[in-house]
């Protein structure tokens, strides 16, 4: 059978908040497959998955990591992702290219906002989502009480497969609800089955009683059969249970604690035996010539057509792209189309990888998580192809919200700065760079704080560059309120010919946005022709120094309607600095104010946070424009707010809703400053100046 290699296949990513357990789970899945002699401790940092060293040093997840196990003849692809929001940008790009997801909870502090995040990426994909309650053995660990909490998350149906057996210290195992039976396991991890406790036996009927019901409702004759008292066989059960699965109707409650290696091995037995491998997973959506819609099928007589979700940078043996082939097959070497670029692209080796280790493999079919190193042209978010030029749209990542200037430690690595962030930037792309012309800073930004001192630290580890952080300056500029008619006249008399200049301009304010004008109205040849373009030029180069604080002067005009020259003194030069003079003069008679930049701000939240995020912005000096409801029972608060309000908003926002509230924002207008706090913009550029 040509997919008999897809069927044997199950794409799974362990997803969940910090500190859930993910990657403790996927250690013990590796372990029990006899992968590794050795189970992998995070605090030990010993793990197959968090090998990183900013890993080890944080003990958690930062990147995502790839590893594949064999259970029970069928091979499982292994994806664990970080669950910290500084990072969760990956976890939501790679999430759509596994068949399913195991989503952890903690049975202690329960779901939170990373949960909530998931759950809703799984269900916009279609991405069956089983939860594993994990840590059960934990002091107040609380099996139902995150049930409930979990079921205010998402809308999804949550179906509970196992129940616990004992609580906290004296949790030992569980009932399944599938097969009726119970199973208890000793320190090394080995089940053993047992009769079902008689304590818990009410629990389990009635649990057992939700299920049937849960699943009948998917079958509308099986619904019938019941409704009427008839017994659904356990075979039936399973069937329809696992279609239901399939197609993410619901979410199964699994539980156990991943580093007692309680319930570990009935999840791989879960995995093979409910979850979708790639062949069931079903056709993928395609575009083609202006968008035209096509479906992708997962057969290996299909054309090859593979898309690159997730991207390694390694200093030494470069770029690595991970892709998913979507149809068709790929062999170990040839040469492949990338469609967004449009470039072949030649490859001597296809990989496998596992961990922190890349392996050599043969050959590639529907569902295989492969990569090729040293792609020239290719990036994250790219189609491959043999011939066929269809595209297969990846995710967008996720906005920056918090920004930083950058310099270097040693002088002479500016250019290095951008050439090694630039290679960060494709294993990360939700990190931005860019140079901001009017405060001639490098300015890094990303999903917040640990976000951007992880990437100094890789940035130092890979490219031995070392950089300075500080928060960026303000782009602030100046404007006049009144108008002024003054003269700038320059006259200096040296040994030999002079200087002299000789010019009256009158300023004016423009509408804000509005720039710089200047207007010529010279007649009678009162300043020669040749001489005009040099006052302007010194009015250009005056106002770019500011009056106030040394910030760009902005939406004026300039009328130059008078002078005089000397046939002899007069030059270029001479009536240059008479216009420096003349707006010198004219921002002593204008009323210069000082303009602060203000953004246009999106926020989106619970509606139960509104309050407390209005109420925010207003002492930020915000002014909210109004609020429309989002997708998810979300909220958008829509809001103009000074950029110099907004520098570091993001931890104060997840503080305000307990993670769950972000936001994204871009520049508006100009506004002026008020009064106060422009006195003290002034007095602090003086002193550091």
């Amino acid at each position: 059978m040509s997919n008999n290699q897809s069927e044997l296949l199950r794409n799974v990513s362990i997803t969940g908040g910090s500190s859930s357990g993910k990657t403790s789970i996927a250690e013990a899945l590796i372990f029990q497959s006899k992968k590794v002699n050795r189970l992998g401790k995070i605090e030990e940092g010993n793990t197959v998955m968090d090998f990183q060293p900013e890993e080890i040093k944080r003990k958690q997840s930062i990147n995502c990591a790839f590893t594949q196990i064999t259970h029970k003849k069928t091979k499982i692809n292994l994806l664990d992702t970080p669950g910290d929001m500084n990072f969760f940008s990956s976890t939501k790009t790679c999430i759509p290219f596994f068949d399913s997801s195991i989503v952890t909870i903690e049975a202690v502090g329960g779901p939170n906002s990373i949960t909530e995040e998931i759950l809703k990426v799984t269900a916009k994909n279609g991405i069956p989502s089983i939860i594993f309650i994990n840590k059960l053995d934990r002091e107040r660990a609380d099996f139902y009480s995150t049930i409930e909490k979990t079921k205010s998350l998402t809308k999804n149906k949550i179906v509970v497969v196992q129940l616990p057996i004992g609580k906290e210290a004296e949790f030992k195992g569980f009932v399944d609800i599938l097969s009726n039976e119970a199973f208890v396991y000793d320190d090394d991890g080995k089940a053993t089955k047992i009769d079902i406790p008689e304590d818990i036996k009410q629990e389990v009927d009635s649990a057992k009683e939700e299920f049937i019901e849960s699943v009948a409702e998917l079958d509308d004759a099986i619904l019938e059969r019941y409704l009427e008292g008839e017994t659904i066989s356990q075979d039936e059960l399973k069937t329809t249970f696992k279609q239901g699965l399939l197609k993410a109707k619901f979410s199964p409650v699994l539980c156990g604690s991943a580093t007692k290696l309680i319930g570990s091995d009935y999840l791989a037995d879960f995995i093979i035996n409910y979850t979708p491998n790639p062949i069931e997973r079903g056709n993928w959506k395609a575009f083609y010539e202006n968008d035209n819609e096509l479906e992708l099928k997962p057969d290996e007589k299909e054309p090859f057509v593979g898309i690159v979700f997730n991207t390694i940078i390694d200093p030494f043996s470069g770029r690595l792209s991970i892709f998913r082939v979507i149809s068709g097959s790929l062999g170990k070497d040839g040469t492949i189309l990338n469609v967004n670029k449009d470039k072949q692209e030649k490859f001597t080796q296809l990989l496998e990888m596992d961990g922190k280790k890349q392996n050599n493999i043969e050959n590639s079919y529907p569902g295989s998580i492969v990569a090729i190193s040293k792609l020239k042209d290719t990036e994250t978010g790219d189609t491959l192809t043999v011939d066929k030029k269809v595209i297969v749209k990846a995710p967008s990542p996720l906005k920056p919200v918090i920004s930083f200037a950058i310099t270097p430690k040693s002088k002479g690595d500016e250019d290095k700065i951008f050439s090694s962030l630039k290679k960060l930037i494709e294993e990360d792309t939700s990190i931005m760079l860019k140079r901001d012309s009017e405060t001639k800073e490098t300015i890094l930004s990303g999903r917040g704080m640990v976000h951007i001192e992880t990437t100094i630290e890789k940035l130092k580890r890979k490219f031995s560059v070392e950089v300075d952080i500080s928060p960026p300056k303000i782009p602030y500029k100046e404007t006049i309120k009144k108008k002024a008619r003054v003269q700038g006249r320059h006259k200096k008399q040296t040994g030999g010919h002079g200087q002299f200049g000789d010019c009256w301009i009158e300023f004016s304010p423009l509408k804000r946005g509005e720039g710089f004008k200047f207007v010529d109205k010279i007649v009678g040849g009162a300043i020669p022709k040749t001489y005009i373009p040099a006052v302007e030029k010194g009015v250009i180069e005056a106002s770019e120094r500011g009056f106030l604080a040394g910030y760009p002067c902005v939406d004026f005009q300039a009328v130059l309607d008078d002078g005089s020259y000397h046939p002899v003194d007069s030059s270029e030069l001479s009536f240059k600095i008479a216009g420096t003079l003349a707006f010198k003069n004219a921002l002593a008679q204008s009323e210069v104010v000082l303009l602060e930049p203000i953004m246009k701000v999106k926020i989106y939240s619970p509606d139960s946070f509104t309050g407390d995020i209005m109420g925010d912005l207003n002492s930020r000096r915000g002014r909210v424009l109004g609020m429309e409801a989002g997708e998810d029972k979300t909220q958008i608060i829509q809001a103009n707010v000074p950029m110099a309000e907004m520098l570091r908003y993001i931890p104060d926002l997840r503080s305000m809703t307990g993670g769950r509230g972000t936001f994204e924002m871009e520049f508006d207008f100009y506004d002026e400053v008020p009064l106060e706090i422009a006195q003290t913009i002034i007095e602090k550029n003086k002193t550091e100046n």
